[in-house]
């Protein structure tokens, strides 16, 4: 008669808090760290089951939406800011030389007081652009 064959034993070496995981999540199922590791492997080298492929395939087009959010919210980033610098540049005549000193002084005041501005506005994690882009939900 012929032994039943003997799971092969390998050695992993994992990062100290995902090790902490797994002992944590063995101990609430009451399995062994190695059937853990045995039935997330599977599931992660067989996707033919379905389950591991779909949920790949749903990441993938998370990761899809978000880069098409991404490439929409950047273009029109960049045509906002063309279409200001060219008002901009219509819209304001030089200045006349005895006034340009000050007026560039003036100018990199007010450009370091909109840096601090733009700095505490970013910290507080708000931006200003999620109001405009906001879509009302369909009723």
């Amino acid at each position: 008669m012929k032994r039943p064959r003997r799971k092969q034993q390998i050695t992993v070496y994992l990062d100290p808090s995902l090790a902490e995981i797994l002992g944590d999540l063995a101990t609430r199922r009451r399995q062994s760290q190695s059937m853990l590791v045995e039935t997330a492997l599977a599931a992660f080298l067989s996707p033919e089951d379905g389950k591991g492929e779909g949920a790949l395939n749903r990441r993938l087009e998370r990761l899809d939406r978000r880069m098409g959010r991404m490439e929409r919210d950047i273009g029109i980033n960049v045509e906002t800011l063309a279409l200001f610098i060219r008002f901009w540049l219509l819209t304001t005549p030089p200045l006349p030389e005895p006034t340009a000193a000050a007026a560039r002084a003036q100018a990199s005041a007010r450009y370091e007081q909109f840096i601090e501005t733009l700095a505490r506005h970013l910290s507080t994690g708000h931006r200003l652009h999620q109001d405009l882009g906001r879509e009302e939900p369909p009723s």
